[in-house]
């Protein structure tokens, strides 16, 4: 349970400190004209369910697939599953609120809520969603360039970047916006690492 209580803790901090400059930038630009959930697509998906589920379940497959791989990469390094290791079911719970608000949200949030939708009323589609993708693909990767070396953790960052680049295209071509799609891919992801740690998988 301290573990757990561990994570919350953590949770909240990086909400905050990831929701910090979207919510500067907000009360700037945009707050007489919607509300700062809506403006970073906290709101519903603007589609029909079944379109937006399929493309949940298919990038979220995809994810998954890409993530056995990047475990097999980083096998005896350190990552930020290494908390969970052998702890077994008694990790459940600090694993769900590690993957749903530790990473996924604080991530959601500031990739395809801020970076993707600014960049984008600016340049357009295509490079708002390269650039969130490129940013999300170097922060997982450049991490492990001392431990793996330059060709793995540059295939890591092409593999979460790929992925990054999907989520984006989900939230604002398929979901009207929205960032609960990519929200629930990236949990699901990071609970299948939380519990392949937890229960020594790889």
């Amino acid at each position: 349970m301290g573990l757990a209580i561990s994570k919350l803790i953590s949770s909240i901090v990086q909400i905050i400190l990831f929701s910090l400059i979207p919510l500067i930038w907000w009360l700037i630009t945009s707050r007489k004209e919607c509300s700062f959930f809506k403006w970073i697509g906290l709101k519903k998906p603007e589609s029909e369910k079944n379109k937006t589920l399929f493309w949940i379940l298919g990038v979220s497959a995809a994810f998954l697939v890409l993530s056995v791989v990047i475990l097999m990469f980083l096998k005896g390094v350190e990552t930020a599953t290494a908390d969970f290791s052998g702890l077994g079911a008694s990790a459940i719970p600090a694993i769900l609120i590690y993957a749903i608000l530790n990473t996924a949200l604080p991530e959601e949030i500031l990739f395809r809520g801020f970076l993707l939708k600014r960049v984008s009323n600016k340049f357009g589609f295509a490079a708002g969603n390269a650039v969130q993708a490129v940013l999300f693909g170097l922060l997982h990767g450049v991490m492990f360039f001392s431990a793996v070396g330059a060709v793995k953790a540059l295939v890591v960052i092409v593999f979460t970047g790929a992925i990054g680049w999907c989520m984006g295209y989900t939230n604002e071509k398929v979901s009207g916006g929205s960032i609960l799609p990519s929200w629930c891919i990236h949990a699901i992801a990071n609970i299948f690492s939380g519990l392949c740690s937890a229960f020594m998988l790889f």
